[in-house]
């Protein structure tokens, strides 16, 4: 199957990294501080998946913020919540901005987990809480479709973790005009030789999932692993312990590799 060099394939048994692990902070104070934005008044699922799935992978300290409508509705197991405004549907509103960059301005990273509703209001409010941050984000399941207008600011950012459908994937080339088609069919190595092709143009790292094997791409390498729970994908929990392994470690590709092995 391996056919670039720039294409190391890790075996789920066997990390290609294992230096990731053995050089986790043993103290939770050097782990970072992950803030994770989500949920809306009809769900915060992800937010509370991730929450928990943070701690696991070993983030050291972590806090949720949320639309104030949920303060009644979150369980008491997310003991580090904030209430931000929300507006009439129910999602974050553009008097969010403050409490964003607030919880910015204390985190390490920034995971953008999902169930953010489809308000344009909230849309504006995650562009311009993205266009004002310079730590790492993650994005994933509706989180990134949210915010498509700004992908072309997402894949100049040297700090951005996109983990995503193959569909979704498809959707980001064609926001930035990337000039390659991606489809369903195509074969495993031409999406390796895409991806690397694509994190040479620009610097954001991709995680996604094709036949089977997740593939995580980053300044032209690329890893991939054969994968058998594509719901830890869609509920979350592969974005939530890659954003967590990025706190601490400072090489992306090695990083979010080790995250889905541990």
């Amino acid at each position: 199957m391996q056919q670039f060099p720039y294409w190391q394939i890790q075996n789920p048994d066997k990390p290609l990294f294992p230096d990731v692990e053995w050089n986790k902070p043993e103290q939770r104070s050097l782990r970072g501080k992950l803030g994770i934005i989500g949920g809306n008044k009809l769900g915060f699922a992800g937010v509370a998946e991730a929450y928990g799935t943070t701690y696991a992978a070993g983030a050291g300290e972590v806090k949720v913020l949320l639309p104030d409508v949920l303060r009644k509705t979150i369980p008491p197991a997310i003991t580090e919540a904030i209430f931000a405004p929300s507006n009439i549907s129910g999602s974050l509103s553009r008097e969010a901005l403050h409490d964003m960059q607030a919880l910015g301005a204390w985190s390490t990273g920034i995971l953008l987990i999902g169930d953010a509703g489809r308000s344009s209001e909230t849309t504006v409010v995650y562009d311009d809480f993205i266009a004002s941050y310079g730590g790492w984000i993650t994005l994933t399941r509706d989180a990134a479709d949210l915010v498509r207008r700004s992908a072309p600011t997402m894949v100049e950012r040297p700090n951005t973790l996109y983990v995503l459908s193959f569909a979704q994937l498809q959707k980001l080339f064609q926001d930035v005009y990337y000039p390659k088609i991606l489809t369903f069919s195509m074969q495993l190595s031409q999406l390796v030789e895409n991806l690397h092709k694509f994190t040479l143009s620009y610097p954001v790292t991709i995680l996604t999932l094709h036949q089977g094997q997740l593939v995580i791409a980053h300044d032209g390498k690329v890893v991939t692993q054969k994968w058998d729970s594509p719901m830890a994908i869609w509920r979350g929990q592969t974005a939530a312990r890659a954003a967590s392994y990025l706190l601490w470690h400072p090489k992306p590709l090695e990083a979010i590799a080790a995250s889905i092995q541990a």
